[in-house]
């Protein structure tokens, strides 16, 4: 790694840490700097109240951002190598709307639920969603060699998932059309404590996976019948792939809901600051850079204060439509894009 790509990623580490500070900092109670201080190198603030919102409220917000954005971006790079697509993202093989599917089936199906059990019910119901269209995609995989029709597998996979979704709402209460909606819109704040160990072992032993397979990655970028030559198992590759990124969608989408944008913009965004498609460098900075990304969007999501959380579905398009668009008119000139 040159001087210029270690600049990069020393500043973006620095700024990563400055906004999780900030993540503390802001929010609808205005708590005193010496307080959060205080409770984050473990001792106690001068009010009760305060402590239970940071312990409670912002610092698992603060990490779920952090965890969410890391997973989501690493598992689009994933997905844009191997099937060979700039413009593949976590959600496009289904895995998420797998998971809305599962949380649509607990909230609308089942009736409304509210409480610890109802997080659990909802939580469950987005993993086992996932992990269903997960394994119909690895069975998929088995009978199907080429990963463009794997990829559009995928697709229709998400397509039914969809209809299903449109056909519990339509039939829904009110109520229940009202609470899907709300969880669809996306958020942090809604990872507890005590949940947050589950989420942050998934996340971190599945991005910790993928960096062991920089070196067949390289390979594939080459083209398939170059990585086949020089002994990647392309059907292994593959499954692999789909394991680690489905995980980590999953992962993300049940604790923290269908994110949108961050898993399909930040391995450009890496891509771009680095110069580089070099996956032993790319697959970390793409991790640092999804978990500022997330940090950003809870930051910005915390701003209005006392008027309310912003949901993180309309703040990531914000962010995410202009890369889009720039990476689409200057491709021409984008080597990787190519």
């Amino acid at each position: 790694m040159n001087r210029r790509s270690t600049s990069i990623i020393i500043i973006a580490a620095a700024t990563l840490v400055v906004l999780f500070f900030l993540c503390l900092f802001t929010g609808s109670v205005h708590i005193p700097a010496a307080d959060i201080l205080s409770v984050i190198t473990g001792g106690e603030a001068t009010r009760t109240a305060h402590q239970f919102i940071i312990l409670e409220t912002r610092l698992p917000a603060a990490l779920a951002a952090v965890l969410c954005g890391m997973a989501l971006s690493v598992a689009g790079l994933l997905m844009q190598t191997t099937f060979d697509n700039p413009l593949a993202g976590p959600s496009i093989l289904g895995i998420s709307t797998g998971a809305s599917l599962g949380v649509a089936i607990v909230m609308l199906l089942c009736g409304s639920v509210i409480g610890a059990w109802g997080k659990i019910a909802v939580l469950g119901g987005a993993i086992v969603g996932a992990a269903a269209i997960l394994a119909l995609l690895l069975a998929m995989s088995a009978m199907v060699r080429s990963a463009v029709m794997l990829l559009i597998v995928g697709i229709l996979l998400g397509y039914l998932s969809s209809s299903a979704i449109s056909l519990l709402n339509f039939f829904a209460t009110r109520e229940g059309v009202h609470a899907y909606v709300i969880w669809g819109l996306g958020s942090f704040s809604s990872v507890t404590l005590d949940s947050l160990p589950y989420f942050a072992v998934t996340a971190l032993v599945f991005t910790l996976l993928s960096l062991l397979y920089a070196k067949p990655l390289n390979a594939l970028l080459l083209g398939e019948q170059y990585a086949a030559s020089v002994g990647v198992n392309l059907r292994r590759l593959r499954f692999a792939m789909l394991i680690i990124s489905g995980m980590l969608t999953a992962a993300a989408t049940a604790w923290c809901g269908p994110i949108g944008f961050i898993g399909l913009v930040v391995p450009h965004i890496a891509r771009l600051a680095l110069q580089s498609s070099n996956h032993r460098i790319l697959l970390p900075a793409t991790a640092l850079f999804g978990a500022l990304v997330g940090a950003l969007c809870q930051f910005l999501s915390t701003i209005p204060g006392s008027a309310g959380i912003i949901p993180i579905n309309a703040i990531t398009p914000i962010i995410g439509v202009p890369v889009i668009l720039y990476i689409i008119i200057k491709r021409r000139s984008i080597a990787y894009f190519n």
